[in-house]
């Protein structure tokens, strides 16, 4: 399986936090037939302080958050819409970090009344879109990208998270 994890936060054992991010990672790849043995994501199972640091030093934000991504390289489209470019395997199979933080998603989940463990299958699966150059900061990318993770998390049995 292509994820490397490091956990930091014991609590997300609880959830089966590896088998998951595994399951959360190849759907995602599958959608775009990318063959997940051949490509590597790193995710940091953190807590609140930790991703706090991460969102201060990456993003000029010193605030928790649930998930912070890290593309290995940009891969974005140009057009608002437009789908991004796919990873190359030969050049590229090395597609990014992703850390989670316990305490935000678990605060998340209970006041979404959903279990943690889909909220987590979201999280990891938004992530990945995003390492792949999906994004939500243009209206059209934003309806792609959830199109993408609703189909996504059906095939994982989770319920449209929007």
């Amino acid at each position: 399986m292509p994820v490397e994890i490091v956990i930091e936060d014991k609590r997300w054992a609880a959830v089966e936090f590896e088998r998951l991010c595994d399951r959360a990672v190849e759907a995602a790849l599958s959608n775009f037939d990318l063959n997940p043995s051949l490509f590597t994501v790193e995710i940091l199972a953190c807590d609140d302080t930790r991703i706090a640091f991460l969102n201060r030093d990456f993003r000029g934000q010193a605030k928790p958050t649930n998930v912070l991504s890290w593309p290995s390289a940009e891969r974005a489209a140009s057009k608002d819409g437009d789908a991004p470019m796919l990873p190359c395997v030969k050049r590229d199979s090395e597609l990014g970090a992703i850390a989670i933080s316990y305490d935000t998603c678990a605060c998340e989940a209970v006041q979404a009344c959903k279990p943690l463990a889909d909220h987590l299958l979201h999280l990891v699966v938004h992530a990945t879109l995003h390492l792949l150059g999906y994004d939500h900061q243009r209206d059209q990318d934003a309806t792609l990208m959830e199109r993408i993770e609703v189909r996504t998390l059906g095939k994982l049995g989770v319920d449209n998270p929007y």
